[in-house]
């Protein structure tokens, strides 16, 4: 069972990076709600996005090895 939580967000983390690389004024706006008292940018988004990617792929390694 622990296994499958991984994947799960292992897979919700891939989605949210990708998004955030192909559609980043869509997901400004959440941005701008998330991180209040700073204004958010698209290079926020962009950072954001490749971290959420390579989480991803961490946890995907961690499937694979254990």
């Amino acid at each position: 069972m622990h296994s499958v939580e991984v994947y799960v967000v292992a897979q919700l983390s891939l989605a949210f990076g990708l998004a955030g690389l192909f559609w980043p004024d869509k997901l400004l706006t959440l941005f701008d709600v998330l991180m209040f008292p700073w204004p958010a940018s698209y290079r926020t988004v962009r950072v954001n996005s490749v971290a959420a990617i390579a989480l991803s792929l961490v946890l995907a390694a961690r499937l694979l090895v254990g």
